[in-house]
């Protein structure tokens, strides 16, 4: 009978010591070779906290909406979510995306928006040269500004010229309201704006060689 309770004894101690271990396990992280753990509070000096690179990536949501579809045994509801991304140095995108919640919703905007982003050329922080695009009921003016004078912009369009990295300029949004529409117009006018071209040195003529 002693043996059978030492060996009860002895299994509950080591089930305990599992269970703590378990615990410590998730608290902790794993514990490694040279001491310490590999969770977030364990760490050595010498190891790095940022082992993945961060994405360069800054994303804004332009509009979150519920929509609800009429199905045969009811309403479903989703949520669409428009979102803009941009790394600041002329780079920038529009997705849009929906799904049962709003994570899910703005996963899907992002990996559209990267699958199709735009260039910008600009020229001392500012756009090239004006423009004006029609897009359905959308229309938008862009036009260069002076260095100093910032984003002169509001809504959408300012969202989008922030994250393209556009530092001077002036915009206005007419005819339409509706942030999606006005957001994909932006879009189209920053796509159709083309880079100046720099005029090659011409090559210097026997009589101006004569000269020197």
């Amino acid at each position: 009978m002693e043996d059978k309770k030492t060996t009860t004894e002895a299994k509950a101690n080591d089930s305990n010591q599992g269970a703590s271990a378990t615990v410590a396990k998730d608290l902790y992280g794993e514990k490694k070779r040279g001491g310490g753990f590999q969770g977030g509070r364990g760490r050595g000096r010498g190891d790095r906290r940022d082992d993945k690179p961060k994405d360069e990536m800054e994303q804004r949501i332009l509009e979150v909406a519920r929509v609800t579809r009429v199905m045969a045994g009811g309403k479903r509801m989703n949520f669409r979510a428009c979102v803009a991304i941009g790394d600041r140095k002329g780079s920038v995108g529009i997705g849009l995306g929906k799904g049962a919640d709003v994570t899910m919703a703005v996963n899907k905007a992002v990996n559209r928006a990267k699958k199709d982003m735009v260039k910008v050329p600009t020229v001392k922080e500012t756009i090239p040269h004006a423009i004006t695009k029609k897009l359905g009921a959308a229309l938008v003016m862009l036009k260069p500004a002076k260095t100093g004078r910032g984003v002169i912009a509001g809504g959408v369009t300012r969202i989008i010229l922030e994250l393209a990295g556009v530092k001077n300029v002036t915009s206005k949004a007419l005819g339409s309201n509706n942030k999606i529409n006005n957001a994909r117009c932006t879009l189209e006018a920053l796509r159709e704006l083309r880079a100046p071209l720099v005029k090659e040195a011409k090559p210097a003529t026997k009589e101006a060689k004569s000269a020197k």
